[in-house]
This record gives structure tokens, sequence and C-alpha cells, in this order.
């Protein structure tokens, strides 16, 4: 499941839990989703901490490029 899919999972049942008591089955299912949406933001953020570089003589940060075509920076 890509991580769209699992927030929108994730998002559904705590809607639903918000009108209705959870299935034993919906609860384990939200708290796995949520295990791994936190693993995915835990990798994320080690992965942008790791392209941090100082700048010389400014004090401040920024990010390398990667290059890699996936994102943004």
């Amino acid at each position: 499941m890509d991580m769209n899919k699992t927030i929108e999972r994730i998002n559904y049942l705590y809607h639903k839990s918000q009108d209705q008591e959870l299935t034993a089955a919906e609860k384990t299912e939200q708290s796995q989703l949520r295990q791994k949406y936190l693993q995915a933001i835990k990798v994320n953020l080690c992965s942008q901490l790791e392209n941090l570089k100082p700048q010389k003589n400014e004090g401040k940060y920024s990010y390398k490029p990667c290059n890699c075509g996936k994102h943004h920076h």
C-alpha cells in the first residue's frame, strides 16, 4: 500500500471510530498503519538530516541536492 492510501485508510478508520466502535481487527489495522506511517516519517527525517551540511562562515544549514528525481529540494 502506498503512503497516500495508508493515510487515507488511517483517516477513514479515525472518522469511523468517531461514529462507532471499531472492531478488534480494525483497531489492530489502525495501529499497524499508524506505526507504518510513523516509520516512514522517521526514515524521511533521518534522510533529510543526513543531507544537511553547514555553510561556511554563516552558521546556517542547507540541503545537499540528492539528484534522485523523486522530490523537489
